[in-house]
């Protein structure tokens, strides 16, 4: 359908706007629905509870999620979401310590009491904060261009086949010559990620990769980077290029073993295998390693490989120094948090 349907994953992976989403609704689902105005605020009270970011665009989205439009004569919804992160979010997490499964009332939401400042002082502390998040989305609006203009690469010479030296190489029932067809499993292996409960999690500097991308860090790495990872439970289809050693949870499947392909041609040719349209799962949409294993791809000589890993490089490097520099803006961002909101500086 044509309306953008917003789950508490698309919120949790926002930055401070919600642009991007996974499924949609048609005109019956908005009848059971509602349209929520573009700058409303989102909070989500179950699954990843007391998560934020604010709507980019028109969206519905389910009981889930608590939608909060602000009078703007006494708030800023910019404010609201950063007051929350700073000061809310603990608080909200303690109503539902104990709980089978996370989940929070819009009535215990409602009880929360809170000081907020005068409408200017709000707009002056969310101007600040604003601007380490903008500088967040316009680097991550880059490392989305880097990777689109390497996957055109990829297209180019592995789909298109116009790679180097394709004007002498013979092309054998729809193949060239030298690259061979044969299962996924010949080239690579995939493995199912490992448990690691939210209590058992230390600070550290690891990243936890869950099936919809980095859920949270750790202290202890399960795999050695380079790393793919994509989804096995919850979220199919995305595939995540891992830079730096990592703990794939096991809601994931993550490559164990490059057998014919390099990391960077992997990442690509995953990418390329639309796996959501696998998912052998009734109620959970849920992928089954064996059944990957039995694609058949086209696997190119090391040395085609190897000249497509050089050409990409200069665009994964920046993809990587973009993603440091954001971890940095988000520290800073998060350090000053608290501060603004405390009243410990003044604005």
């Amino acid at each position: 359908g044509p309306f953008p349907f917003i789950q508490t994953g698309d919120v949790k992976h926002a930055g401070l706007y919600i642009t991007e989403y996974q499924q949609t609704y048609s005109e019956a689902g908005l009848a059971q629905s509602k349209l929520w105005p573009a700058g409303t605020l989102c909070i989500t009270i179950a699954a990843n509870i007391a998560d934020t970011a604010i709507l980019g665009i028109d969206a519905c989205f389910p009981d889930s999620v608590i939608g909060f439009i602000p009078d703007p004569a006494e708030a800023d919804a910019r404010f609201v979401k950063y007051m929350f992160d700073a000061t809310i979010q603990e608080r909200v997490k303690q109503f539902t310590q104990g709980a089978a499964q996370d989940n929070l009332s819009q009535e215990k939401l409602l009880s929360l009491e809170f000081h907020v400042p005068k409408i200017e002082e709000q707009q002056r502390i969310a101007d600040i904060l604003t601007a380490y998040d903008d500088l967040i989305e316009n680097n991550r609006r880059r490392m989305a261009l880097l990777e689109e203009a390497a996957r055109q690469v990829y297209q180019e010479w592995f789909v298109r086949l116009r790679f180097p030296g394709y004007e002498h190489t013979r092309i054998v029932d729809g193949v060239p010559e030298g690259w061979e067809k044969t299962p996924l499993e010949s080239a690579l292996v995939l493995q199912r990620g490992f448990d690691l409960p939210s209590q058992d999690r230390s600070d550290g500097s690891v990243p936890i990769y869950a099936s919809t991308g980095v859920n949270g860090y750790h202290n202890v790495a399960k795999v050695q980077a380079p790393g793919i990872v994509t989804g096995r439970s919850g979220s199919l289809g995305k595939v995540h290029y891992v830079h730096e050693d990592y703990w794939p949870l096991n809601t994931t499947l993550w490559v164990k073993e490059f057998r014919r392909v390099s990391p960077r041609f992997a990442y690509f040719l995953l990418s390329s295998l639309n796996l959501e349209q696998y998912n052998g799962g009734v109620s959970v949409p849920t992928l089954d390693r064996k059944v990957v294993h039995r694609i058949g791809v086209v696997v190119p000589p090391a040395k085609i490989q190897s000249l497509f890993g050089e050409y990409v490089m200069p665009m994964f490097s920046q993809v990587r120094q973009l993603g440091l520099y954001n971890d940095k803006l988000r520290a800073a961002r998060d350090l000053l948090l608290p501060k603004l909101m405390s009243g410990e500086i003044a604005v």
